[in-house]
């Protein structure tokens, strides 16, 4: 077998970029973690599905964000009344059209980073977002599951997920004390300048 001109022979595939280890942010091997629950793992395939029908590269907190409100009722309600939780998924629905246009450009973290081409992986955020949930859900001792997600999202003041958020008018502190109440677990405080309540 020849191998073709400007790839690196296993079909095209480019190795991954410095900054975005496979091991690291790869989005299939979140899909397959063992310690995330089988809704979470479908979650994170709706965030990968998303991410690509937007031509985005990377699964940000705001995709996972997103089908983690459309599929998971828990998170739903952390989120705040009907209303609000409305408002909330119009944000994220525009994305591509609205105040999300500037992060087309950028990663997920610093900002300063180019997206890199190829098949879509997690954001150095998102992923971190993932390993907060399961070290969060082996506290209560089962699988990660879409509360465990969401408190995970709201703790970093950076995410997309939390200025979605704050523009929908929804409180992060507010929703992981809501989350906190139900799980029993002692309150986190929010990442990134401002403690939880």
């Amino acid at each position: 077998m020849t191998r073709a001109s400007g790839t690196d022979g296993v079909g095209g595939v480019q190795p991954p970029t410095p900054w975005q280890p496979a091991a690291e942010h790869g989005i299939e091997r979140a899909e397959n973690d063992a310690r995330l629950s089988a809704e979470l793992a479908s979650v994170i395939a709706g965030a990968r599905r998303r991410a690509v029908r937007d031509g985005d590269r990377q699964v940000d907190t705001a995709h996972l964000l997103h089908s983690l409100l459309e599929s998971d009722p828990e998170a739903r309600a952390a989120a705040g009344d009907g209303p609000q939780t409305a408002r909330l998924l119009g944000y994220l629905v525009q994305r591509s059209i609205g105040y999300g246009l500037r992060w087309q450009s950028a990663v997920e973290d610093s900002g300063a980073v180019p997206v890199v081409t190829g098949a879509a992986g997690l954001s150095p955020l998102a992923a971190a977002a993932l390993e907060h949930a399961c070290a969060r859900a082996a506290r209560h001792g089962g699988p990660a599951r879409g509360a465990d997600l969401l408190a995970a999202l709201v703790v970093d003041r950076k995410a997309r997920a939390v200025e979605v958020l704050e523009r929908a008018g929804v409180e992060p502190p507010e929703v992981l004390a809501r989350l906190d109440g139900r799980s029993g677990l002692p309150h986190e405080s929010v990442r990134g300048g401002e403690a939880g309540p």
